[in-house]
């Protein structure tokens, strides 16, 4: 970690955790580092906690009206029904939202549940600190340094990651649910997953900036949970805040960090057969 953070512009952060050793690795842990989208885990996780109470079903209808496709963000939803006005599932707005990392279903999920402050509150109720989430994907548009306010620590985001997998936050289905929809993320495919060996489960989620007219970068993230080959699991947090360097050396950072801890974790220790 330590040579890879010298070797690139910027601020890395990192925390990594054995989810069955609970041996962990941080590195600037409890740093503050702007999330981006990868608040989009706790969104799904806090809406996936109202499935299971009943109050929301994957099955229902959510009505997306054209004003709810804000033009200039990043949304598959949009470009797929551009004029709006119609109903999509709630699992399906669940999989645009996490697996396509799409903004303008990240903001109808907030207004269904209360706005960020009831996924700040909810993540908060499971005991989780050194995390805020206080603006929606159209706020960090309009006014691009309130990004800022959804920062989280390294060891935070870690510990959100080793409850959710645990299996103490939702039902078996809705847990499974989401792994599957982190699975199947098709952003980021150069950061965590980039050096790992062909076929490596990941269950990531992504979070990017934007590049200011000064070339500076104020989040690049991948955050999520590596199967080994023995079957174990690593949470993977990494976070590269305030950095010049190319997308693909700050992707390779991370890709970098990831393959690091894989090879930490996965390698046979004292005493393992």
């Amino acid at each position: 970690m330590e040579a890879v953070a010298r070797s690139i512009d910027g601020k890395l952060g990192v925390a990594m955790l054995g989810l069955e050793t609970r041996e962990s690795f941080p590195f600037n842990g409890d740093h503050r580092f702007p999330m981006q989208s990868v608040y989009k885990f706790p969104l799904a996780m806090a809406v996936l906690e109202l499935v299971d109470k009943g109050r929301l079903s994957l099955g229902q209808a959510v009505r997306v009206a054209p004003a709810d496709l804000l033009p200039d963000t990043w949304s598959p939803l949009r470009d797929a029904n551009p004029r709006g006005d119609f109903d999509l599932a709630l699992s399906e707005l669940l999989r645009v939202t996490v697996s396509e990392s799409d903004n303008n279903g990240c903001d109808i999920l907030f207004r269904m549940l209360g706005g960020p402050a009831a996924v700040d509150a909810y993540v908060r109720g499971l005991g989780v600190e050194g995390m805020a989430i206080a603006a929606t994907e159209e706020e960090m548009h309009r006014v691009r340094d309130s990004q800022f306010s959804n920062w989280c620590e390294p060891a935070a985001m870690a510990r959100l990651l080793d409850l959710f997998f645990q299996g103490g936050t939702h039902a078996v289905a809705s847990r499974d649910f989401l792994m599957r929809l982190m699975m199947e993320t098709a952003t980021g495919p150069k950061r965590i997953k980039g050096l790992l060996p062909l076929g490596t489960p990941v269950a990531h989620k992504t979070g990017t900036s934007f590049t200011d007219e000064k070339g500076l970068t104020a989040a690049t993230n991948d955050v999520g949970i590596v199967t080994l080959p023995d079957g174990s699991h690593v949470a993977m947090v990494i976070f590269l805040a305030d950095s010049s360097a190319s997308p693909e050396a700050r992707e390779n950072a991370i890709a970098r960090v990831a393959r690091a801890g894989f090879d930490y974790f996965a390698a046979a220790k004292p005493g393992k057969e």
